[in-house]
């Protein structure tokens, strides 16, 4: 009898004693982050924000809307030629890591690249992003476009 009892309280009492709260801070000491990196991590900030407002710049879109951030997202699809309503893909949970990989791709191939290079835009940000806004690359259009040609069909002589 005294077993089914000790059961019971072990399972009554020990579980109610996992949902009280733990203090984390003895294993992280409780330490700010230094400032050191902190600064660091706001100059890659500062790098990225600029290169994107060159890309923007660019291709004919106002620098400032690559800060704004989901006008952003909009504004990058009408650069590449995506339509609008992909914002709303970019909101789905491991649907916008494909479709960020796709407006990186489309991306570089507006600015003449290839895809190995959107690839590298998707995964490398800190080094392409910078290269694609810096560098020698001229934007050529939106290469993803919207709107899909239809050929009339011929006409009986």
């Amino acid at each position: 009898m005294t077993t089914v009892f000790q059961l019971t309280q072990n399972f009554l009492f020990h579980n109610s004693s996992l949902l009280a709260q733990i203090d984390y801070s003895y294993s992280s000491q409780g330490n700010p982050p230094s400032p050191l990196s902190v600064v660091v991590g706001l100059l890659i900030a500062l790098l990225l924000i600029v290169a994107m407002w060159k890309v923007f710049t660019k291709a004919g879109q106002p620098g400032w809307a690559s800060i704004i951030p989901i006008y952003n997202l909009y504004i990058w699809c009408k650069i590449v030629g995506r339509p609008g309503w992909w914002i709303l893909l970019m909101l789905i949970p491991f649907v916008n890591i494909i479709v960020g990989i796709i407006l990186c791709i489309d991306m570089a191939r507006s600015f003449g690249k290839g895809a190995g290079f959107g690839i590298g835009l998707a995964l490398l940000g800190i080094i392409f992003w910078p290269i694609l806004g810096f560098g020698s690359a001229q934007y050529q259009g939106p290469t993803a476009s919207a709107e899909v040609a239809v050929v009339p069909p011929p006409q009986p002589a």
